[in-house]
C-alpha cells in the first residue's frame, strides 16, 4: 500500500479533483459529488460540475482529497448539516432523530483504478483529522452494512461500509433502511 497523503478540496486542488471525476464518469453518472449539498441533484452533470466548482471557491465545501503521489485517487467529503442537508433515508432519519451532530460524512469516493487498496480509509482519517483541528465534536456517517448481506456492487458504498467507521470508533446509532445506518462517534 502507497503511504497517502491529503489534501483539502480548494481552488487550488480543483483540477485534481475534476480529473478523478471526469476519469470516472462524472461519478456515479455526473453526481459530481453534489448529492449532499442544499441544492443536491437534479440540472444535469454539467451543472453539477458548475456547482461544485462555485462551492470550492466559495470555500463553501469540506472534503479530504486522497493523493498517491501526484495524483488524486480519492475523497471524503464532511461538513455541518447546514452545509450537507441531504442524507439518503431522510424520513427514516429524521423519524428517530435526538441531538444533531455537528459534522456529516456525505460521501468517500475512490477511482476506479485505486479500490481495495485503503484511499477510503485515508480519505476518512483525512477528514476526522480536519474535523478535529477545528475543534471536532460529534460526526456522524451513514454507511452500508456489509456484513450478513450479499456482495453488492461499488455505487452502494458511496457512504462507505459500516465496518470502515466502526474502525475508527463509530457505533451504530439507528438503522435508516435495511442496510443503512446512521454510525456517531465524538472527536
Amino acid at each position: 500500500m502507497s503511504a497517502y497523503t491529503t489534501r483539502q478540496l480548494t481552488a487550488e486542488t480543483w483540477d485534481d479533483f475534476a480529473e478523478l471525476v471526469e476519469a470516472n464518469n462524472g461519478v456515479w453518472g455526473g453526481c459530481w459529488c453534489m448529492g449532499s449539498h442544499p441544492e443536491g441533484l437534479g440540472e444535469g452533470r454539467e451543472a453539477h460540475r458548475v456547482a461544485k466548482l462555485a462551492h470550492t471557491t466559495r470555500g463553501t465545501v469540506h472534503q479530504v482529497l486522497v493523493y498517491d503521489g501526484d495524483a488524486c485517487v480519492g475523497w471524503c467529503q464532511y461538513g455541518t448539516p447546514a452545509e450537507l442537508p441531504n442524507i439518503k433515508n431522510r424520513a427514516a432519519y429524521d423519524r428517530e432523530a435526538t441531538t444533531a451532530p455537528d459534522w456529516r460524512i456525505g460521501c468517500i469516493f475512490t477511482g476506479s483504478k485505486h479500490r481495495g487498496r485503503g484511499v477510503a480509509r485515508a480519505a476518512v482519517a483525512g477528514a476526522l483529522e480536519a474535523i478535529r483541528a477545528v475543534g471536532g465534536g460529534i460526526v456522524e456517517a451513514y454507511p452500508e452494512q456489509t456484513v450478513e448481506r450479499t456482495p453488492q456492487r461499488g455505487a452502494y458504498l458511496h457512504t462507505g461500509p459500516e465496518e470502515l467507521y466502526a474502525d475508527f470508533g463509530f457505533v451504530r446509532d439507528r438503522k435508516i433502511a435495511k442496510w443503512r445506518w446512521v454510525m456517531r462517534a465524538e472527536f
